[in-house]
């Protein structure tokens, strides 16, 4: 795809669908969630952007002699649970099935091949309170809208790996994390923080055991209505929101009480080099955060094979 052709993502216009598809997500999430060995910061429970799609990659089966993996293919209009058997499952979505109805085939379907996932089947943090198996009301598959909703996150994920490669410290893949649907990248600088209170939900005592960087880019929320780029420092050093952002149009703004960098898609998708406009943001976000709460800029970073 071509950066100047970068596609528009109206957040009133695909509304229905969006939560449609983030339902859908999260029960991808939490099956690999309550069926993969643990990995620091829940780096476990993500899923990926491929080229098909959103998927989960290989997940182990029968003592790790088999394996699946679950993807929401678009190409297929589809949910597709593949085994290392060679043997597929095509959970077609094309007659728009409800939440309900997909969520009762696809666990009858993973139950069938001997994976008994036992997470809350509550959708988390988006509002519902309902089972997955009692959500009749969203059944939107607008698949031009979905289409550039993947096509978005597949651009943004190509830069995010560009960007990652230029740090030498300890980075977690680029990923979607599905509570949110937000893709994602964090860089560590190796510092372990003092733990939570114990009033903290265990999510955030995971995720924010070390001193970290995180970048992300996300399609809108009912707080934030338009897609948007963010980093943020954890902690949140002071001044931070004194250091400059770039390209132009990046700006702080308070978030749950500490300063977050922001970008509107729009202004990417309008400027003459959007993918430099991105990793601009990227860069300047995380140089403002690693001055301020004193990282070595210059050992983490990684240089040109021509100046190696």
């Amino acid at each position: 795809m071509e950066t100047e052709k970068l596609p528009a993502l109206p957040f009133d216009e695909w509304t229905e669908t969006r939560i449609t598809v983030h339902l859908l997500l999260q029960i991808l999430g939490k099956t690999r969630l309550k069926s993969t060995t643990r990995k620091n910061h829940w780096w476990y429970i993500t899923l990926y952007v491929t080229p098909r799609g959103f998927g989960t990659y290989s997940i182990p089966i029968n003592d790790g002699l088999d394996s699946f993996e679950m993807e929401f293919n678009i190409k297929r209009k589809a949910v597709i649970i593949s085994q290392s058997s060679g043997k597929e499952i095509v959970l077609s979505l094309e007659d728009s099935p409800t939440i309900a109805d997909f969520y009762t085939r696809f666990m009858g379907e993973i139950n069938g091949i001997g994976v008994f996932p036992k997470f809350i089947d509550r959708p988390f943090d988006v509002g519902i309170d309902k089972s997955f198996n009692e959500i009749t009301e969203y059944h939107h598959y607008d698949w031009k809208y979905i289409n550039t909703f993947w096509k978005l996150m597949l651009w943004n994920n190509n830069v995010f790996k560009e960007f990652s490669g230029r740090f030498y410290g300890k980075t977690c893949p680029v990923h979607i994390y599905w509570h949110h649907l937000d893709l994602v990248v964090t860089r560590f600088s190796g510092k372990k923080l003092p733990p939570m209170d114990k009033s903290a939900r265990i999510l955030e005592k995971e995720t924010y055991s070390h001193e970290q960087i995180s970048f992300g880019f996300w399609v809108g929320d009912n707080n934030v209505p338009e897609p948007m780029y963010y980093s943020y420092t954890y902690p949140s050093p002071d001044g931070i929101d004194e250091e400059s952002l770039q390209p132009k149009g990046a700006f702080w703004q308070n978030s749950n009480g500490s300063p977050m960098a922001m970008l509107r898609y729009e202004d990417v998708k309008n400027s003459t080099n959007p993918r430099k406009a991105v990793l601009d943001f990227l860069e300047s976000t995380y140089r403002a955060g690693a001055k301020k709460a004193k990282w070595n800029i210059d050992e983490l970073t990684v240089p040109d094979l021509d100046q190696l």
